[in-house]
C-alpha cells in the first residue's frame, strides 16, 4: 500500500509543475481580461471665457518702490477672466500719478484692464482728466469709448470724442493723444474753439 501510494506520488509530483503552470497560466489571462483598460489621453478642454474670481466695492492701490502712490482701481464690481488674463470693472474710477506727478483722473460705466493695469479700455460716459500744472491747463477726454495706456501717458479713441483743454474745446471723429512726445492727432469732422491766451 505504500509502494502503491508512493508510485502515485511520483506521476503526481511529475506533472504537478505543468499543472501549476497552467493554473498560473489561466489566473494572468483572467487577469488581463478583467483589468481596467488605459484611458484615451483628451486633449485639455480650451479655457472659457468664465470669470474665476468676483470682487464687489472693491478699490486696489499699487506703490512705487519709495512707498509714493502711482494708482488706484476703485469699482462696484470686478470680474477676472483667466483665459485672457483681464478684469472686467463695473463703475470703475481709477487715479493715476504720471511720470511728471500729475494726477491723471478716469470713470467709466465699465472698464476692461490687462493683467498690470498698463493698458485699460474704457466704455460709456469715459472721461480722462489730467490735472493742471504750471505752464499747463487741465486737460480732459470725454466719449464713448476711451483707450489708456497710464504709464505710458497716451489716449486714443476710435469714436467721436471731445477734448477740453482750459477754455478751449475741440471735438473730432477720433483722437490719439501721447502727453510724453506732445502729441494731439485729431481725425474727421474737427471743430474746435479757441480761448484767447493770458
Amino acid at each position: 500500500m505504500t509502494a502503491a501510494l508512493r508510485r502515485a506520488w511520483d506521476r503526481l509530483s511529475l506533472y504537478l509543475p505543468v499543472l501549476l503552470m497552467g493554473l498560473l497560466a489561466l489566473a494572468t489571462w483572467w487577469l488581463v481580461r478583467n483589468a481596467p483598460q488605459p484611458q484615451e489621453q483628451r486633449a485639455p478642454a480650451a479655457p472659457r471665457h468664465e470669470p474665476d474670481y468676483q470682487m464687489n466695492g472693491f478699490s486696489v492701490r499699487s506703490f512705487a518702490a519709495d512707498g509714493r502712490l502711482q494708482s488706484e482701481v476703485q469699482g462696484q464690481t470686478a470680474r477676472h477672466y483667466p483665459d485672457t488674463d483681464t478684469l472686467e470693472i463695473d463703475q470703475v474710477r481709477i487715479r493715476s500719478a504720471g511720470q511728471a506727478g500729475r494726477a491723471v483722473h478716469a470713470t467709466a460705466d465699465r472698464a476692461l484692464s490687462n493683467a498690470d493695469g498698463s493698458e485699460v479700455q474704457l466704455f460709456g460716459n469715459a472721461v480722462v482728466v489730467r490735472e493742471a500744472a504750471p505752464g499747463q491747463p487741465r486737460l480732459e477726454f470725454r466719449g464713448e469709448f476711451l483707450h489708456a495706456w497710464p504709464n505710458e501717458e497716451r489716449v486714443r479713441s476710435h469714436l467721436p470724442v471731445t477734448l477740453t483743454r482750459g477754455s478751449s474745446r475741440f471735438t473730432a471723429d477720433s483722437m490719439e493723444y501721447d502727453n510724453l512726445a506732445q502729441v494731439l492727432q485729431l481725425r474727421g469732422h474737427v471743430r474746435g474753439v479757441l480761448a484767447p491766451g493770458r
